[in-house]
């Protein structure tokens, strides 16, 4: 098996604090920290030894150019992440998606990770991850990782 379970859940909420006070009565969950993007507040929530909820809060006051089916249009639950168990089960997944057609292979340097998007066959925007044995600094989306050319499996 190329996959280690579920990374994280991207979920989008009008009501920070409220989400928060509910899986924390719930479920004793831990906020790990919270980031302030241009789109809005990213809150990270451990839900496990290695699962977390990105709660994503959208600005209101900005007007937000979303084509449909892109990341935040798709409900309250966003996209998935998957956690791939090795850098050589990352690199298989990617061949694999790339020779399906369901992402041109970018791979992002997150600095703890190495994040590939696609589309599943339902058109559900997914994401593969691979975490970093040494992190390096944070990095913000969009940043290329090296060894990883657009297009080349």
């Amino acid at each position: 098996m190329l996959l280690d379970g579920v990374n994280h859940i991207g979920l989008v909420t009008d009501d920070t604090d409220r989400f928060i006070e509910f899986y924390e009565g719930v479920f004793e969950v831990r906020v790990d920290g919270v980031e302030h993007t241009p789109f809005g507040t990213l809150t990270f929530i451990s839900i496990g030894p290695h699962t977390e909820l990105n709660v994503f809060h959208l600005n209101e006051d900005k007007q937000l150019d979303l084509t449909r089916g892109s990341m935040f249009t798709h409900g309250p639950i966003d996209h998935m992440g998957l956690q791939a168990n090795s850098k050589e089960s990352f690199d298989e997944i990617r061949r694999r998606l790339m020779k399906r057609g369901a992402t041109d292979g970018f791979v992002t340097d997150f600095g703890s990770a190495y994040s590939l998007f696609f589309r599943d066959p339902d058109g559900l925007e997914c994401e593969v991850l691979f975490t970093l044995e040494h992190p390096g600094p944070g990095n913000g989306p969009g940043t290329p990782a090296p060894g990883y050319e657009v297009g080349v499996p």
